[in-house]
């Protein structure tokens, strides 16, 4: 049977993420299914779908494993209310 795979232009987080690398703004976040990020590119970053832009993030590492993607990313730029 094949596995899906889906390429993705932005991290959609739902509250999910977690803060690994506090000097240089690293996050992880673990989907669900395969979904294959541009490396090493600039991609936004956004809390729910639909929802405006929360920032802009470069993916550094994949991992593809258990039927589930970990994702690794450096948050690039915030936008922020304040």
């Amino acid at each position: 049977m094949p596995t899906p795979l889906t390429m993705e232009w932005r991290i959609v987080t739902n509250g999910d993420e977690k803060r690994i690398k506090e000097d240089h703004d690293i996050f992880e976040i673990t989907f669900d299914g395969y979904k294959l990020f541009p490396i090493d590119e600039t991609v936004e970053v956004v809390r729910k779908p639909g929802y405006d832009k929360k920032g802009v993030a470069k993916v550094v590492k994949l991992v593809f494993e258990n039927q589930q993607t970990i994702c690794h990313y450096q948050l690039i730029s915030l936008r922020s209310v304040n």
